[in-house]
């Protein structure tokens, strides 16, 4: 039998990943000989449709079990579809989850065990928004952005609002100022995370 866990990192002794469409790695384990196969999970970084992709990767690779923390509805559908059992409630290491299931500690769940969108603001403290819209009174606008995953804003586009414009030189120079930190502290957060990737 062939068990796929969501996992922190690309081996047996890594800890699970409670997220599924975002999780860091897939550990395919060979239950009876324990033999695994690690991939990185490439939908990590998608900025919707996470949990399908990963469903799809997980379908792909001939998964008889998922075992994760928690699944989305979606994910779920696609995995139930294609007859794959869907393992919830897993922690521990990726050995420990996989002897707990041969255990009969772990039990097939019958739906999602979260919303959709659940993992969007798991990862680097949810990332920052970015706007520019929306300020009447002193000319700055007010950002909205939803952080999703890897810390990049997502903003209404801009062309559906009237910029701001900036009454006085200082006005502006403030507002492009506050722009240009945010933007530093988010590209921190993306490089802090490629590093973790890397060493991952």
């Amino acid at each position: 039998m062939k068990i796929c866990v969501t996992a922190t990192a690309g081996d047996l002794n890594a800890e699970v990943d409670p997220r599924f469409g975002r999780c860091q790695h897939f550990v395919f384990v060979d239950s009876d000989t324990m033999a695994f196969e690690a991939i990185p999970n490439e939908a990590i970084a998608a900025p919707g449709g996470a949990g399908i992709q990963a469903a799809q990767t997980v379908v792909n690779k001939g998964a008889d079990v998922l075992i994760s923390g928690n699944v989305g509805p979606n994910a779920f559908q696609v995995l139930s579809a294609a007859g794959v059992k869907v393992v919830t409630g897993a922690y521990g290491t990726v050995k420990e989850a996989v002897e707990m299931y041969k255990n009969g500690k772990l039990s097939e769940t019958g739906d999602s065990t979260v919303s959709t969108h659940a993992g969007m603001d798991a990862d680097i403290g949810g990332g920052f928004g970015m706007g520019m819209g929306g300020g009447r009174s002193g000319g700055r606008g007010q950002g909205t952005g939803m952080g999703r995953g890897m810390g990049f804003g997502m903003q209404q586009p801009m062309s559906s609002q009237a910029p701001v414009t900036p009454k006085t030189k200082e006005e502006e120079l403030e507002q492009l100022s506050d722009m240009a930190s945010r933007l530093e502290k988010e590209l921190e957060e993306v490089k802090k995370r490629i590093e973790e990737l890397k060493r991952g």
